[in-house]
């Protein structure tokens, strides 16, 4: 007769039967070593893991893909040149300056002896005419309000008396543009000058070695437009170039002349590589 569903089991010794059984026999168990576990099978070490098979770095990866994959950019050393610094902040390699004249104007060349090396010439900036263009636009206007007013007062003699003035000042300016166009300040390897006159020349000049101080200042509008003021000193005396007004690009000139100063050697190197550069060119 069998139990109820639930109830105790008819045989009162079944359960002790059961665990006697239970704790002879052995509960058979798997290997973890031989089957698919983490060492030999389709584990993590030797199967398709993240070095051998598909993985980023020798299969298809971001480098080696050419489907769209991710590249790394390459830089030349000429690119990669101006972007290296020193411990300072400075950068290393060669400084790229502005180019200019090869050989000077006949207005400069005069000046020069034959084993000086010519480095460049600069008018002043356009700002040194805004006192003279000044005059001559008021001179105009002036002129023109006098004319008619002289005209209604029927007196011709003031009249011409006006336009001779307008004539004269006008000379003025145009004298003035003239000598602006004359004024030159140059750089050699050797010294800094200054040329300027029309028909009374005047040349001014300072060897490199005697300069013991050089700077240059700029107005908030010399840095709008590009000038300033250079100031040299040489050995506490007073010379011709102690100041030079109204320069262009004062910072590129500033670099020019120091460059010049403490280290001929790289300019000769750069002009050097230059002329190479063209020779080569040319010959191409």
């Amino acid at each position: 007769m069998g139990s109820a569903p639930g109830g105790p089991p008819d045989d009162p010794d079944e359960p002790d039967r059961i665990h006697r059984q239970r704790d002879t026999e052995p509960i058979p168990r798997t290997p973890r070593d031989d089957g698919p576990g983490y060492s030999d099978d389709a584990g993590f070490s030797t199967g398709p893991s993240y070095s051998d098979g598909p993985s980023y770095s020798e299969g298809v990866g971001y480098a080696d893909s050419g489907r769209g994959g991710y590249l790394p950019p390459e830089f030349s050393e000429d690119e990669l040149a101006g972007l290296r610094t020193d411990a300072a902040g400075m950068p290393i390699g060669p400084r790229r300056v502005l180019p200019l004249e090869d050989e000077p104007s006949s207005l400069v060349a005069r000046y020069l002896f034959p084993t000086e090396r010519y480095r460049g010439e600069w008018k002043r900036h356009w700002i040194h005419l805004t006192t003279p263009l000044l005059i001559g636009t008021a001179a105009t206007f002036a002129l023109g309000y006098l004319s008619g007013f002289l005209a209604r007062q029927d007196v011709r003699g003031l009249t011409t008396a006006a336009v001779i003035v307008w004539f004269a000042v006008m000379g003025w300016v145009a004298w003035q543009v003239g000598d602006w166009y004359f004024d030159r300040f140059i750089l050699t390897n050797k010294r800094v000058m200054v040329v300027n006159g029309i028909i009374t020349r005047k040349v001014g000049m300072m060897p490199l070695l005697r300069v013991t101080d050089m700077k240059y200042e700029q107005s908030p509008l010399g840095r709008m437009l590009n000038y300033g003021t250079f100031v040299l000193e040489s050995a506490g005396q007073d010379q011709a170039l102690r100041e030079v007004k109204h320069l262009p690009n004062p910072n590129e000139l500033y670099l020019r002349v120091v460059e010049e100063m403490y280290e001929p050697q790289a300019v000769e190197a750069r002009l050097g590589k230059a002329d190479d550069d063209i020779k080569a060119d040319d010959g191409a």
